[in-house]
């Protein structure tokens, strides 16, 4: 993580994303470089625009979240039958506790 958040920051500076960029800004976020990683990560950012993930990425973020914020309502909803259901049987039941005790 710390490798694409020093790319992302050498980007947003204006530097171009090479390997001593991202060992020197993860060497002074006081984290061991680890030179493969950085080697690895300058390779696969050959030819992408980043601008363009970027905008892809946050385009996508809210889309995304949209339906993890729309599980716990459903979940809601899906729980409230179950407790109409449960207070209905209640009500049933104390009901016909009283029946039983008028007849005794």
């Amino acid at each position: 993580m710390e490798y694409v958040y020093a790319a992302l920051l050498l980007h947003s500076a204006g530097q171009k994303v090479t390997e001593e960029g991202i060992t020197a800004v993860v060497k002074a976020a006081g984290v061991n470089v680890d030179a493969v990683r950085a080697k690895a990560l300058v390779s696969a950012l050959e030819g992408v625009n980043i601008e363009d993930a970027i905008s892809k990425a946050a385009f996508a973020a809210p889309a995304a979240a949209a339906p993890a914020a729309a599980a716990p309502a459903a979940a809601a909803a899906a729980e409230t039958p179950k407790k109409d259901e449960k207070a209905k049987e209640k009500a049933e039941e104390s009901g016909m506790e009283g029946l039983g005790a008028l007849f005794g």
